[in-house]
């Protein structure tokens, strides 16, 4: 399985962007899809997941209310529109994919087991 994350950019606090993971040779029918974001000198933290299964989601309580996720199918994409963006916001965002449904460690980074490169996201103030 091969991750594409794009989307990134500078963007003025308040504003919006929209990050996209494509994703290659994946072969199971459920599967789960992380978003996680770090900063220098910090862990990676967990921002956002899908799982491809229903429309189960969830989000970091920091991006709540701001942050959604959508799913295009066709494309093998899954999409973070980012609203309201803050300073703090800033920071490299990385997609991650597990071939299993990881309700009760979606957070956590080990259960993942492909990873995209990572897109910049900065927020000025």
């Amino acid at each position: 399985v091969q991750l594409q994350a794009s989307g990134g950019g500078l963007v003025q606090s308040g504003g919006s962007l929209r990050l996209s993971c494509a994703a290659s040779g994946r072969s199971s029918r459920t599967y789960t899809t992380g978003w996680f974001r770090q900063v220098p000198g910090k862990e990676r933290e967990f921002v956002a997941v899908d799982f491809r299964s229903g429309s189960s989601t969830d989000f970091a309580d920091s991006v709540k209310g701001r942050f959604t996720l959508s799913r295009d199918k066709a494309k093998s994409t899954v999409y973070l529109q980012m609203n309201s963006l803050k300073p703090e916001d800033t920071a490299v965002y990385y997609c991650a994919y597990s071939e299993r449904l990881i309700y009760s460690s979606r957070a956590r980074e080990s259960s993942y087991h492909y990873w995209g490169q990572g897109t910049q996201v900065t927020v000025s103030s």
